[in-house]
Order: structure tokens, then C-alpha cells, then sequence
């Protein structure tokens, strides 16, 4: 077995994360892809068409391609692609037809809803990874629509095998949707160590055009799961004045442009125009330099099924402030890699900053054991992994469930 289509509906893996719908799983994709093609595993992988000057077909590189599927209007948000799911598994099915693989792997929801009417016609395996799981969501605060808790309840049952990205999110499934944990492996997300290693702090603070001042960096999206005003909450809060923050992102989602324009209010009524800086997306490699520059990264997410963040920073040697949910719970191991933020209070996060900022010998020790605790999670080891659960899936009878 070496053909696997790689369904990711809503957002591709050549779009720059950091803004609109593009995020962690863009990344996940592209870099897992990859390393699947250098492994000898063909991967195709279907994307909805967002612009109409894309070919239909690309060749990334030797066994890895995109194809645009044609699916509703261009311009259609995020909100409005469950009406087009059934279009987009149709064009999947008619390349399908004449370029046939031996197993389905969805990314969110969305993909996973084409992916079970594909398994049924086409008498596939199909392996999902969730990304983000709405009842989980919810239950943080972030309300998401019946519609996509029930899909996602239909997928967990009938998925012939369930990709995890932590011992959390398995636990997650299982206690939210009653998945059979037999059917879920736990296979991590992985970080290019050719990009993503401990470096000159000055070297990188001097590309930045950064001074001196102590610098906490916050990367992700602004939309309110990640919690950027937080951040912004916790820096007023910093007992050192000259501190900054750094904020690499731009709006997301529906709530987005209205979460950018809090974080502004928020930072002009506690006077920090001029220790808050909002950078644009970086291209993903560039990312680097703002980790290795920073002295604490923060991440006060709602929720996170893993938080490709703070590998990275982690990878980079920077320690890590974040929250004690998901998957940041494997990746921060408090007091020894990092430290974790238990609640959303903005006073919780200055206590964690500041202990940091005013121990650089306890900073560096953090950071230190972060980037050798990173070196376990590669996407070449996670790409072996997935080709012997494709293996295994296509060689035994399907899940069975009511389509």
C-alpha cells in the first residue's frame, strides 16, 4: 500500500498559517505530507478551490500533489461550507475514479464529513485526525453548532481509525463521544529540527530590530480560543516596566476582526501602545528568529488537542508559559520544560512570566530541557508511524456503522 488521499476541505497545506482559516493544521499537513513522500507513500491531497487561478493540479514534489476541487462559490467562509461538502466529495470521487488509492485520511471535520460518504461508496478505509473537537470547544466557551457535534459523533463511530495527537485528546474522545479506544492511536505532530533549534538570542533579536527590553511572544491566530488578550492582560500586569509583548497573527474566524479590535482597546486602556507590537503572519521557517529572539512564548489557549506553538518554541529553546489544557499538558511538563497556567486569569500568567524574567538561570534551564524534550517529536517518525496504521487499515475489514 503507497496511495493515500489526504482530504483537507477548508484550508491547504500551501497557504501561510497565522491569519484567516490557516493555522497549525496547514503546517500538519504540508510537513506530514512531505515527510510521507520521502518516505515512498504517494500522497494526494484535496482542497476545496479558494481562488480561481489555481491548477487543478500541483506537484509539490515527487509523491506529493494538490488537487483543487471545485466546490461552491469562491468565496465562501468557513461558516458556509457544510452546504458544499457533498459537492466536494463528489469531485474527489470523479479523480478517484480514474486515480484510485488505498486509504482516506481526513483533517477536521469538514474533510471527515466527506471522507465517510466516500469510505461507504468507494469501499475505503478511513483514518481522521480532528484537529480540534467541537464538545470540547464548548465546554471552554467557544460555542460551536449542533450540526458539527453530531457530525463529528457520526465520523468517531464509523472512522476506521482515529489519529490522537496526545494522550489528552484520546481521553477526550473517548469521554465526549464514546469512541472505542482501540481504534485510536496516538501519533504526534513533529517539528523540522533543521529549522527549529536552539540559536543566538542576539543574533535574532539584532534581524528583528529588537532592543535589550525583555520580550514575551505570542504566535497564533487572534480569535478568542487562543487568547491574546490575555497575553496583552498578563503584560500590564509585569512588575518591569520595559518589558514588551509581541504579537504574530492577524484575525480569524467570525469572531476575528471583533477579537482584533478588543486586544487593540484592551492594550489602549492600559497604555501599552507602545510595548505591544502586532506583526503580520510570518512564513512558516521565519518563525525561528521570533522564538529564538523572545524570552518567554505564552500560550493561554482555551483549548488544544496538541499546540504546534510550543513545540516549536520548545524546539527553539525558549520556555514556555502556557495553558494547563489538551495537549500542552504532554508537551509543558510545569517546572521542568516550562511552566503551565492553570484558569484564564491574566494575574496567573504575570506570576508565571515575571518568575521567568527575573530567573534567567531558570529560564535557561527550562529551555535547555524543552528543546531536548523536543527532539523526540519528528514528522519523519510520525510519517513511519501513519504508514503502518495505512498498512494495517487497508488490509483488514472495514469499520462498520450506520452511513
Amino acid at each position: 500500500m503507497s496511495r493515500v488521499g489526504m482530504l483537507s476541505l477548508h484550508t491547504s497545506p500551501l497557504l501561510q498559517p497565522g491569519g484567516g482559516d490557516a493555522g497549525g493544521m496547514n503546517v500538519y499537513v504540508r510537513e506530514l505530507v512531505a515527510a510521507l513522500a520521502h518516505g515512498g507513500t504517494d500522497t494526494t491531497v484535496f482542497v476545496r478551490r479558494w481562488d480561481r487561478d489555481l491548477p487543478t493540479r500541483l506537484a509539490v514534489e515527487p509523491g506529493f500533489e494538490v488537487v483543487h476541487v471545485d466546490a461552491g462559490p469562491i468565496d465562501l467562509t468557513k461558516e458556509e461550507l457544510p452546504g458544499i461538502v457533498d459537492e466536494f466529495a463528489d469531485g474527489v470521487a470523479r479523480y478517484l475514479e480514474v486515480n484510485p488509492v488505498d486509504v482516506l485520511h481526513a483533517n477536521y471535520w469538514l474533510s471527515g464529513m466527506a471522507g465517510h460518504r466516500l469510505k461507504h461508496e468507494l469501499s475505503l478505509p478511513l483514518v481522521s485526525t480532528f484537529h480540534t473537537l467541537a464538545r470540547v470547544k464548548s465546554v471552554t466557551g467557544d460555542h460551536e453548532p449542533q450540526t458539527r457535534q453530531q457530525a463529528e459523533a457520526g465520523l468517531v463511530a464509523c472512522s476506521d481509525v482515529i489519529t490522537a495527537n496526545s494522550v489528552a485528546e484520546l481521553n477526550e474522545l473517548v469521554a465526549h463521544y464514546g469512541a472505542d479506544p482501540t481504534r485510536i492511536e496516538i501519533i504526534s505532530p513533529g517539528v523540522d529540527r533543521a529549522l527549529f533549534s536552539p540559536g543566538q538570542s542576539a543574533g535574532a533579536r539584532d534581524a528583528l530590530g529588537w532592543g535589550e527590553e525583555p520580550v514575551v511572544l505570542f504566535v497564533g491566530r487572534i480569535q478568542p480560543l487562543k487568547g491574546p488578550d490575555v497575553a496583552v492582560e498578563a503584560l500590564a500586569l509585569l512588575d518591569n516596566p520595559t518589558a514588551r509583548l509581541v504579537i504574530v497573527g492577524a484575525a480569524s474566524g467570525t469572531e476575528g476582526e471583533q477579537e482584533f479590535r478588543r486586544v487593540q482597546q484592551v492594550i489602549a486602556t492600559h497604555g501599552l501602545g507602545d510595548r505591544v507590537s502586532i506583526v503580520a503572519p510570518q512564513p512558516h521557517h521565519a518563525l525561528c528568529t521570533f522564538y529564538r529572539a523572545a524570552d518567554v512564548v505564552v500560550v493561554p489557549s482555551r483549548s488544544e488537542s496538541f499546540g504546534l506553538v510550543a513545540l516549536e518554541a520548545a524546539a527553539c529553546g525558549t520556555p514556555v508559559v502556557a495553558a494547563d489544557v489538551g495537549g500542552l499538558r504532554t508537551l509543558v511538563d510545569d517546572g521542568r520544560t516550562g511552566l503551565r497556567v492553570a484558569g484564564r486569569q491574566p494575574q496567573d500568567y504575570a506570576t508565571a512570566i515575571q518568575r521567568l524574567l527575573d530567573d534567567p538561570a531558570l529560564a535557561a534551564r527550562l529551555g535547555q530541557r524543552a528543546a531536548e524534550s523536543a527532539s523526540a517529536y519528528t514528522w519523519t517518525s510520525m510519517a513511519g508511524r501513519l504508514r503502518r496504521v495505512y498498512a494495517d487499515v487497508a488490509s483488514r475489514a472495514l469499520a462498520d456503522c450506520t452511513a
